[in-house]
């Protein structure tokens, strides 16, 4: 099915709060995620790695959506939900419903096929095959340290020529040539999003569309002042910034995502407890409170 939409700023990918006794914190994702949208995130993502969904059963799962979906409505917001994994069948069959599941969601967020590497031509037939089948627009997640995936300039611009692919999320660990060499022949209307927090300004100095950053969690207002200072032209005012941010994306990162990210929420009152869960380990005292140090100096 061919759809169009524009995908463009800073989109949040959520944490899913634990309560003490280990249930889904609803009432505390509600609060996080409203927060998040009313300091200037463009939306949200439900699902995404940072939200543990691999850890959760299907009922907490529709229930996240649910809350996701409905603080997103309320606030006329974008809302991508992770979607789909290596079986393509099932993968189809699960996109295909979506729209009917969350109304009013924006994108699916699909991940390269993992671990099974089936090559440059294998990815794109597989992301053909399932945005034939979607409800709703494809944004592919390109992570190839953990997929195994690696794909070339060429195929990423296969993949943004496919109708209903409506944007990456680019995380490599780096700007490389594939990214210059995309983001310079990207078509009108693919959205380029940055997936690596530490490299979300020299991204969008080269020209992104937006990026989805766990770090934003912990400075909302600032990530979307680098993307304005960025549109803007105004080089020295995002450079700067972007140095600052990238200080906290660093911090954040230092123990698995999001166990920090969690850690500096809890100690901010936001949520009720830093927990995650198994294989995750909390962050340590001290990794927490360096986010938190520099997540409170951007405030100022």
């Amino acid at each position: 099915m061919e759809h169009t939409t524009a995908l463009h700023g800073i989109h949040v990918p959520l944490i899913t709060p634990f309560a003490a006794d280990g249930s889904v914190a609803l009432d505390a994702l509600e609060k996080l995620a409203g927060s998040l949208l009313d300091a200037g995130a463009a939306g949200l993502v439900a699902l995404g790695t940072t939200g543990e969904p691999a850890t959760l059963d299907d009922a907490e799962r529709r229930a996240v959506v649910e809350v996701c979906a409905a603080v997103c409505a309320d606030r006329g917001a974008r809302l991508l939900v992770g979607a789909g994994g290596p079986d393509a069948r099932a993968s189809a069959a699960e996109l295909a419903g979506l729209a009917g599941r969350v109304p009013g969601v924006t994108a699916a967020l699909v991940t390269v096929p993992s671990f099974v590497r089936p090559g440059e031509a294998g990815t794109v037939a597989h992301f053909r095959a399932l945005a034939e089948a979607s409800s709703v627009p494809l944004v592919v997640y390109h992570i190839p340290y953990r997929t195994g995936q690696d794909l070339s300039a060429g195929a990423l611009l296969e993949l943004a020529a496919l109708p209903g692919v409506v944007g990456v999320k680019y995380a490599t660990g780096g700007v490389d040539q594939a990214a210059v060499e995309l983001l310079a022949a990207a078509p009108e209307g693919f959205a380029v999003l940055s997936g690596e927090d530490a490299f979300l300004s020299p991204l969008l100095a080269l020209g992104a569309a937006g990026g989805i950053p766990a770090a934003a969690h912990l400075a909302t207002a600032r990530f979307v002042e680098l993307v304005e200072a960025w549109e803007a032209g105004d080089a020295a005012r995002a450079r700067a910034l972007g140095h600052r941010l990238t200080g906290l994306a660093l911090a954040a990162f230092a123990a698995p995502n999001p166990s920090v990210v969690k850690g500096v929420l809890h100690a901010q009152g936001r949520i009720p407890t830093p927990d995650v869960r198994l294989p995750l380990l909390p962050a340590g005292p001290a990794e927490v409170a360096r986010a938190l140090e520099l997540a409170t100096g951007l405030d100022h």
